[in-house]
């Protein structure tokens, strides 16, 4: 009868009754050395061949006189049978198994066990297939090494070919119980604390789409160790990411505006004019946090005598927009040349544009003006629906209601998104939109004369 232990077949006999006491076994259990079950099968085949004999050898020594010697070389015969190097159904002839003749006892030789082949574990799948491979971009690497740290801080270590649904299953739903601040913050709390904490303290939790993110990231590294027949199958994918607890973030409302720009910064680690750099940036521009955290001097320049920011790759430190369609130019707006945001090219340090930001040990520059920004927000008592990509949704809202002769594609090019109207024009014939009609989209963002009134560069 075959069993599986791991991801190896074994053979197992139950002894009969009658001569358990002879063999001193109740059942005889040999490993298969194989995960493959048409193999196991011709293996055990042959094993059950070889236990019938010996069961038959030992009813007839208990018939004969000296059955106490007869039996000490069955014995020995049994166990060198739980020992014994299987051969491979290449090696095999015929079309059945062929019961081999018992081995002598004490004079027959062992052959040489092989070497077990060394399985292989997930971290060496991420080495080899991720973080090695020339053909992931750095994000790839980045994004797939966070979810892989995050399954080995739950769950440790492990061979590949034995992680199923279940422990992807339960990888998910812890992630669907983590806090949304987790990474962003130092802590020694085990994942499984830290899940305890958000209970405890009621805190949000990871988003479906930060969950989906993580196993989808899993998902695209078993589909390579499918392919190299290293897993039998893809235990990532088919889950559903929706958890109820989804938050649909919205604009600012002026009040929320005048709130924020009129809230003391207390921030250690980002100086307060760094924070309202960025901040009137976004508000005028709907550009990313990341975007305008990554902007380098040469990043400002005049095209077609209009300034704008340059949003493009950055190789020497591997950042590059969130899409193709980010890569793209922003007209600066009057109020951010009114409050001194050309004077930055010539007076700040360094090779980048906004000053007094760090670049974290995961390569992203900005990352704690966005931990201060979400603390501040709360001490102020704005709701989860309004966080820093806010300002996206604002200036979105704000061209797509506004009074100005503005096309649909003149606001999707500003925000970097891709083009909403797909009529044949805007696919195939439309292979550039001036800098004037961006410069128009971009001047028609406007705020409250007092909203910012406390806010310069």
């Amino acid at each position: 009868m075959l069993r599986v232990r791991g991801t190896t077949y074994h053979f197992r006999r139950i002894v009969p009754p009658t001569l358990r006491a002879a063999l001193n076994r109740r059942e005889i259990w040999v490993s298969l050395k194989t995960g493959y079950q048409n193999e196991a099968r011709k293996r055990a085949s042959l094993l059950h061949a070889r236990t019938t004999e010996l069961f038959f050898q030992t009813h007839l020594a208990l018939l004969e006189p000296d059955a106490l010697s007869r039996l000490e070389g069955l014995r020995v015969s049994l166990r060198d049978l739980q020992s014994v190097n299987l051969p491979s159904s290449a090696q095999e002839t015929g079309s059945g198994p062929v019961p081999a003749a018992m081995p002598k006892p004490r004079t027959m030789k062992k052959p040489a066990k092989a070497p077990k082949a060394t399985p292989l574990m997930l971290s060496g799948a991420l080495k080899r297939f991720v973080l090695d491979s020339p053909h992931a971009s750095a994000d790839t690497k980045k994004a797939t090494q966070r979810a892989v740290e995050l399954f080995l801080q739950a769950f440790g270590d492990a061979p590949v070919s034995i992680i199923g649904g279940e422990k992807a299953g339960a990888f998910r739903d812890l992630l669907f119980s983590l806090p949304a601040s987790l990474g962003k913050r130092k802590s020694s709390l085990t994942l499984e604390d830290e899940a305890q904490r958000a209970r405890k303290e009621g805190l949000p939790t990871l988003s479906g789409k930060s969950v989906k993110n993580h196993m989808m990231r899993l998902s695209a590294l078993w589909n390579q160790l499918h392919q190299r027949e290293l897993v039998t199958r893809n235990p990532w994918t088919g889950w559903n990411f929706e958890n109820g607890q989804k938050t649909i973030r919205r604009s600012w409302t002026a009040k929320e505006l005048t709130l924020l720009a009129s809230a003391s910064w207390h921030s250690t680690s980002v100086p307060d004019p760094t924070f309202r750099q960025v901040t009137l940036i976004a508000a005028y521009s709907g550009m990313r946090l990341g975007e305008i955290c990554t902007l380098r001097k040469e990043d400002l320049q005049n095209v077609d005598n209009i300034p704008c920011f340059l949003i493009r790759p950055h190789t020497e430190t591997g950042w590059a927009p969130k899409t193709e369609a980010g890569t793209r130019m922003v007209p600066i707006h009057s109020k951010l040349i009114e409050a001194g945001i050309l004077t930055l090219k010539d007076t700040t340090d360094g090779p980048y544009l906004i000053p007094g930001l760090e670049t974290s040990k995961q390569g992203t520059r900005g990352a704690a003006l966005g931990r201060a920004f979400s603390l501040l927000k709360t001490r102020i008592g704005l709701p989860a629906e309004i966080t820093f990509h806010s300002f996206r949704h604002t200036v979105s809202t704000q061209l797509r209601n506004a009074d100005a002769n503005i096309r649909e594609v003149w606001i999707d090019r500003l925000l970097g998104h891709e083009a909403t109207h797909k009529s044949q024009g805007t696919t195939t014939y439309l292979t550039g939109i001036s800098t004037a009609n961006l410069q128009q989209t971009v001047e028609a963002i406007s705020y409250s004369e007092t909203t910012f009134a406390n806010m310069t560069i």
